[in-house]
């Protein structure tokens, strides 16, 4: 599934909220559902179970802590969720590494791809939100 094809099945009104602006946030959703499809090729795998678990958890807390974070404020206690979110995508990006030996090349290029965004939005827009209280 592409981006662009994901996009079109999210709901209008989950569109409207304003957190949707934010294109991170947008990628992180991509990525959560993106990793419950592939938790399946891990659950499949006897070894990838355990792995599976901790892919679906991090990707989740990625996109869970943008809209924790979101519904504070803005500054340094929303920097602070963004942060930890951060800590999340390198993580999802790390059980993706580790469960690499069941996907295809191109499903982990992908995946590394769109978390490499999601990261640089999240150290880009941490460093705003921080400074903004300073």
């Amino acid at each position: 599934m592409t981006y662009e094809e994901w996009m079109r099945d999210v709901p209008d009104n989950f569109k409207r909220d304003a957190r949707w602006k934010f294109e991170t946030y947008r990628k992180a959703m991509f990525v959560a559902d993106l990793a419950w499809f592939d938790s399946e090729k891990l659950l499949a795998e006897g070894r990838g179970r355990g792995i599976a678990w901790q892919l679906i958890e991090s990707a989740g807390s990625v996109s869970a802590n943008i809209e924790e974070g979101y519904g504070r404020g803005f500054g340094k206690d929303y920097a602070r969720f963004l942060r930890i979110a951060l800590g999340s995508a390198r993580e999802t990006r790390g059980w993706y590494w580790k469960g690499r030996h069941v996907f295809d090349q191109e499903v982990i290029t992908h995946r590394f791809s769109v978390l490499d965004e999601i990261i640089a939005g999240l150290v880009t827009t941490s460093e705003q939100q921080r400074r903004l209280n300073a």
